[in-house]
């Protein structure tokens, strides 16, 4: 495919383009509104795999109704897969309950179920304080060599500290193995 479009053959993956989308919206029921995002995604993935049509094997247009019609199929899979997760119509947190003398759905989610947990975020602040209270006590019964030797592991592996000429490979392994005893004794256990 040369690297410009020709006039003719924008028309032709517009048309495809619009129609796939249009058959699309109209087969998952989706909001009219959709129409646009739909008619993107799908061009985004054409456009994207434009580079690999070849004129010798077919048309334009055959070319285009095949990439349209397995990306449909993937957005149609991930809008089932989001109605499944979260039900067919969404639902607001700041809905009042019935029944629920101005309590809202939100109310009902627990902080370790947020948003904020799902994606990795502390959700416990008090659990956080004394994590950073365990590694400042465990940092404070180690000696300066051990804490820096742990600051270097965390970026590389015992091997590449030997071969840089930081110690034998048994003495270093040996320096772990007390650097784990000493924390234990302090009362921070292997993760």
């Amino acid at each position: 495919m040369p690297d410009s479009i020709s006039r003719s053959d924008l028309q032709i993956l517009l048309r495809e383009a619009d129609s796939a989308a249009r058959r699309l919206v109209r087969k998952l029921r989706l909001p009219r509104a959709e129409l646009d995002d739909v008619r993107q995604d799908l061009l985004a993935d054409l456009t994207a795999r434009l580079p690999a049509f070849d004129p010798a094997r077919g048309a334009l247009g055959a070319f285009a109704g095949i990439i349209l019609r397995n990306q449909g199929t993937r957005i149609a899979d991930r809008v089932r897969r989001e109605r499944r997760l979260y039900g067919a119509v969404p639902v607001s947190l700041d809905e009042a309950l019935p029944d629920g003398d101005g309590a809202t759905r939100g109310d009902l989610i627990a902080e370790g179920d947020g948003l904020a947990a799902v994606l990795g975020q502390p959700a416990d602040a008090f659990a956080e304080v004394e994590r950073r209270l365990d590694v400042e006590r465990g940092l404070g019964a180690l000696a300066p060599d051990d804490g820096v030797l742990c600051a270097a592991l965390s970026r590389t592996t015992i091997d590449q500290l030997a071969a840089l000429g930081r110690g034998a490979r048994s003495s270093l392994y040996r320096r772990v193995r007390d650097i784990r005893l000493t924390l234990l004794t302090a009362g921070i256990a292997a993760a």
